[in-house]
């Protein structure tokens, strides 16, 4: 695995510290494997995320309001 050196504003620093329960590399990287996955659905012609667009962004109430439409 390659290292890779960051810099990190000191303000958010001292509230990442705050939050020392959490891997801020493991963190990091799985961001980044995420931003990498967005960009190369888009380098490939896939502009939309087929698991968020399959959600129900319908709320219980939008569900009752449309229920007879």
């Amino acid at each position: 695995m390659t290292n890779i050196t960051l810099s990190i504003d000191d303000n958010i620093y001292k509230k990442m510290k705050k939050f020392s329960d959490i891997k801020w590399s493991s963190f990091v990287r799985e961001i980044i494997s995420k931003r990498i996955e967005e960009l190369e659905k888009i380098k490939s012609g896939v502009y939309a995320d087929e698991k968020l667009l399959a959600e129900n962004w319908m709320s219980e109430e939008d569900n009752i309001a449309w229920k007879d439409l």
